[in-house]
């Protein structure tokens, strides 16, 4: 595996408390976030540039809506003093904040992306990065789902949404890896 530059930037996508609500239902990964707290312990102490990616939604039935406990960041995910975060509206990073300008202007190429939702904010925020040509990475073991029915009724466990999303990332848009394997690349 390729190694990673100083200047890869780890992007943690809605790591918020909305995502443990209930009303989500069964996901996968459940050491999901100390894998996240891994690759952040990682980050910090090598001096690698880190961005948070809070969501604020306007739908008033979300849980991530405005003004909500929702919002805030997990313990987990609790950005530092000069970490950058960004706040989106959509599911994409990309869209309606600086990020791919703050990436240009720090001479960043290379990503790494945690967080949720794998088949939502996480693909997106994946693809958009993969098309904007970004060496994308995206850590399979720090990001999760929840089960979902498909568009005919059928309903798919969180383990397999997961496994699908990443299937539609991988090759095209980005690589995709454990938290093992990026330390490793990182020089853990």
């Amino acid at each position: 595996m390729q190694r990673l530059p100083k200047n890869t930037t780890l992007i943690l996508i809605d790591l918020q408390k909305a995502i443990d609500d209930p009303s989500w239902g069964v996901r996968n990964n459940p050491g999901a976030e100390s894998n996240v707290e891994r690759l952040l312990a990682h980050w910090r102490v090598n001096g690698m540039p880190v961005i948070h990616v809070r969501h604020v939604s306007s739908l008033s039935e979300s849980t991530y809506r405005d003004g909500q406990d929702g919002v805030k960041f997990k313990e987990i995910a609790q950005p530092h003093p000069g970490e950058t975060i960004l706040t989106k509206h959509v599911c994409t990073a990309f869209i309606g904040t600086d990020l791919e300008a703050r990436l240009r202007g720090s001479g960043c190429g290379d990503v790494v992306i945690v967080g949720v939702i794998t088949n939502n904010s996480v693909e997106s925020t994946a693809r958009a990065s993969g098309d904007l040509g970004f060496r994308t990475i995206v850590v399979s073991d720090a990001t999760f789902t929840f089960g979902r029915r498909d568009f005919d009724g059928c309903l798919h466990t969180a383990e397999e949404v997961h496994a699908m999303s990443l299937g539609n990332l991988e090759g095209e848009y980005a690589q995709i890896c454990t938290t093992d394997q990026v330390l490793g690349m990182a020089g853990a």
